[in-house]
């Protein structure tokens, strides 16, 4: 095994300049190894004095000083001990797929140069006298070609080193005499110096090329993650929408249930009562007994109702002045109410789902202009909400509760002043969110906008661009408040304590955002606004200088109305689920003078 190791590096121990062994082996600089005599000789060969190596074609500066290599030397005595000289390895050979040395005789070593001007392949070792040989330095080598034959011309067996433009053909000396005598000619190696040229723009162009389509890509890749995660947004934006309005329904469904139980309730009553003064009567009515008796205990009302009047008339009562005589078809009323707000829902679904639907079909990220990713989040979130709004005005403004005849006691009571006041609470304004052109005064709990600065101490809750601020106190349970404005516009929010206070950003603006809600008061209109989207409120609602807020969060409502007195009218109410507790809040447009006062209620 030793033997044969020595036999795999012998090559490695040999002099490239003597093909044999090293004998006094040195060392140059580039890290080559030549016998000391074979190295000295191909230098004092060299009449430029240019000191190179033979192998690498590395120069020197000055010429290097040779010293014995001693580990090497070692190594070629234990390789000489073996017996051997410097065998060729087997992998230096030339296979049927290398190029073979034209100079080697019996089985052929690979190629390592083609020259192009002897025109023939050489090994590495037939190559070694181009290297120190002056006259063949100056030949041309390249890496092994088996087509050097192609370089010869077919008709007049010479290189062909000149190119004819006229014809662009490689041509040789003796052709520019006859078939391309008068021709524009020059020597290949000049036509190749202007097709390299040519060469390197169109690498440019083709490189440049590259690198655009490649940004391209990325760009599209950035496209298609920008559309999932729009289009993700977006379905979850619309499922929290539709659940919304699911819940908004549903809500509604259950107040018009308990408001029909109510009334069912207090009508059964009623009906007891009166049965039980008719019984008072039975023996002078004796005539009608039996009728009444079935009047009387019988469960359908609305047949109650429609035979009673017909039989209290035919005779006089001593109580037939506390009968009252009811409608016999309002619960049947009800259910025309709710059916043509079922149809009325059904038609505002139909319309906006066009639009909706419109909305996602023109979505087309390659023909869009900038920002084509947010463009199906913005639709949907656009569309969605004018649904949302459309159904809830619906909702509201059909008035199932008027069809249920004579409303509960409790409902009733919810319209008139005087319940809402058993909720109302003292808000102060708190001086540190207030915006630095807001004044405070009157115990802080009027704000007036001004064109001087206040000079507030800095504190981390103020808000720094929105001329804003918040209540002192945190707001819980059920509560009402009133504001009495004055001015171009104010808007009267409620908003969680981590609301954004830095910056005129819509994380920093009431009613832009999911932390907060607000109602914007103008002269000739209200318009609510919540995360983002805006609801017109009717016109047939008149606008106050006084606006009353009633907040439930445990039930989630948040209702805003006109106050004129004692009477009050519904602006709009918000039904949703409150996470933490709130604060009330206050936005005056830029305006001197514009104020804001949280009256004090008794």
């Amino acid at each position: 095994m030793a033997q044969q190791g020595y036999q795999m590096d012998s090559v490695k121990f040999s002099c490239s300049i003597c093909l044999d062994l090293l004998k006094y082996p040195v060392t140059i600089p580039c890290g080559h190894n030549y016998c000391m005599y074979c190295i000295g000789s191909f230098w004092d060969e060299d009449k430029k004095r240019i000191y190179s190596c033979p192998q690498c074609r590395q120069a020197f500066t000055s010429r290097p000083d040779l010293v014995k290599n001693t580990m090497l030397s070692e190594l070629v005595e234990d390789l000489k001990k073996t017996g051997l000289q410097a065998p060729a390895a087997d992998h230096c050979y030339a296979g049927p797929e290398d190029v073979a040395c034209d100079v080697c005789t019996g089985r052929k070593k690979k190629a390592v140069k083609s020259c192009l001007i002897c025109l023939v392949s050489y090994c590495e070792n037939h190559l070694q006298p181009h290297y120190y040989v002056s006259a063949l330095k100056k030949h041309q080598l390249v890496d092994p070609s088996k087509n050097l034959q192609e370089n010869i011309c077919s008709r007049h067996d010479e290189v062909m080193k000149i190119f004819c433009r006229t014809d662009q053909q490689c041509i040789c000396y003796l052709c520019t005499m006859d078939e391309h005598k008068g021709h524009e000619t020059v020597p290949a190696a000049a036509e190749r110096t202007e097709k390299q040229k040519e060469l390197q723009e169109r690498r440019r162009q083709i490189q440049q090329r590259i690198q655009e389509q490649e940004e391209d890509v990325k760009l599209l890749q950035q496209e298609v993650e920008a559309i999932n995660g729009s289009a993700d947004k977006a379905v979850g934006n619309s499922e929290k929408i539709y659940n919304e309005l699911i819940h908004h329904i549903q809500r509604r469904s259950s107040d018009v249930k308990q408001q029909i139980r109510s009334q069912q309730e207090t009508e059964v009553s009623r009906v007891k009562e009166l049965q039980k003064k008719l019984e008072q009567e039975i023996t002078e009515l004796k005539r009608k007994d039996a009728e009444l008796e079935k009047l009387s205990i019988t469960e359908d009302h609305t047949q109650f109702l429609q035979n009673y009047p017909s039989l209290s008339a035919l005779s006089e009562s001593t109580h037939s002045s506390s009968i009252t005589r009811c409608p016999l078809r309002y619960f049947e009323d009800v259910t025309a109410a709710v059916s043509e707000l079922r149809e009325k829902l059904r038609d505002v679904l139909r319309d906006t789902w066009t639009n909706i639907s419109v909305a996602i079909t023109k979505v087309d990220v390659l023909k869009s202009k900038p920002e084509p990713c947010r463009i199906i989040d913005q639709k949907i979130r656009y569309e969605l909400p004018k649904l949302n709004g459309k159904l809830l005005d619906q909702l509201k403004n059909m008035q199932i509760t008027a069809a249920v005849a004579d409303c509960t006691l409790s409902s009733s009571e919810q319209q008139k002043r005087a319940w809402f006041l058993r909720h109302a609470r003292k808000i102060t304004l708190n001086p540190n969110t207030a915006h630095k052109y807001l004044k405070l005064s009157e115990g802080n709990r009027k704000v007036t906008m001004t064109t001087e600065n206040q000079h507030y101490p800095e504190h981390d809750d103020r808000f720094t661009s929105r001329w804003q601020v918040l209540s002192k106190q945190r707001l819980s349970g059920r509560i009402y408040w009133e504001v009495e404005w004055s001015g171009r516009g104010i808007e009267i929010a409620v908003a969680y304590d981590e609301i954004e206070r830095e910056g005129d950003t819509e994380e920093a603006t009431f009613g832009m955002n999911e932390n907060s809600w607000a109602l914007c008061c103008k002269s000739k209109n209200y318009t609510f606004s919540s995360d983002g989207w805006e609801a017109d409120i009717h016109e047939s609602v008149p606008v106050s200088s006084t606006v009353g807020v009633y907040l439930d969060t445990k039930a989630g409502i948040l209702s805003f109305y006109s106050v004129f007195g004692s009477k009050m009218i519904l602006i709009h109410e918000v039904q949703t689920t409150f996470d933490e507790p709130l604060y009330a809040g206050v936005w005056l447009s830029r305006s001197v003078g514009t104020t804001a006062e949280f009256i004090q209620l008794k």
